[in-house]
């Protein structure tokens, strides 16, 4: 079985070489890169599996060097910011980061997130022409299996976090949840972010979704939270 890669970009060494040394040892082949517009040279000639980058870097930031990246696929990036104020990590989101961690972070929990970010990353080998897992609504199909979203029968370019909050609404038509609540249970994991990620993924998945079908909606429920609205 191959290993997954991952990139690292960091222009502290130190770091990159700790972390280098946590995920080979959980079985991880790792690149190294030192600044954005290195990373983005490495990143074009290899494929990755997740990019774990810096915000503050050198020649390029993580903040560009993310956009860039999103634009040419959907790899799964988590950033590594120093500053956790909740203005830093939305604008990741918004950028297209599926998660982040602040400096100074253990190590456990870097790998905890690898680990979980890959899990649903829709890298994992699919059944030819498999259904299971397949949500199918009016000019709409969730597949969770295989990591797809299809939007009048073609396919859209969606980030595995985000296809992951509509599998999970869309399986609970018209039931209400808040926001702390789909983050415990779409995350699947402890996480430490401010609830806020919810409206960045949700506002990613309406630019997508805006004027599909009059048969269903991602609703707004104020003062609570979202559902995905199944009209009668």
């Amino acid at each position: 079985m191959d290993k997954e890669r991952i990139l690292i970009v960091d222009d502290d060494r130190n770091i990159c070489e700790l972390l280098r040394l946590y995920l080979e040892k959980e079985g991880y082949e790792t690149h190294i890169a030192h600044d954005g517009e290195n990373a983005l040279e490495v990143y074009d000639e290899r494929l990755f599996d997740l990019v774990l980058m810096d915000v503050m870097m050198p020649r390029v930031d993580g903040w560009e060097a993310c956009r860039r990246i999103r634009a040419k696929g959907d790899t799964p990036i988590i950033m590594l910011t120093a500053k956790g104020e909740t203005f830093d990590k939305v604008l990741g989101l918004e950028l297209g980061a599926d998660d982040y961690v602040v400096k100074p972070f253990d190590t456990k929990e870097v790998v905890a997130r690898i680990k979980a970010v890959l899990r649903r990353s829709g890298r994992q080998k699919a059944a030819p022409n498999s259904n299971d897992g397949a949500l199918t609504f009016d000019n709409l199909v969730v597949n969770i299996t295989k990591y797809e979203l299809r939007v009048k029968d073609e396919v859209v370019d969606t980030p595995p976090k985000e296809l992951e909050l509509l599998y999970h609404l869309a399986s609970n038509p018209n039931k209400v949840f808040t926001r702390d609540a789909l983050l415990d249970e779409v995350w699947g994991f402890e996480y430490y972010g401010d609830s806020r990620t919810i409206d960045v993924h949700i506002k990613r998945l309406r630019e997508k979704l805006e004027g599909v079908s009059e048969q269903w909606n991602l609703k707004t429920v104020w003062g609570v939270g979202y559902k995905f609205e199944l009209k009668e």
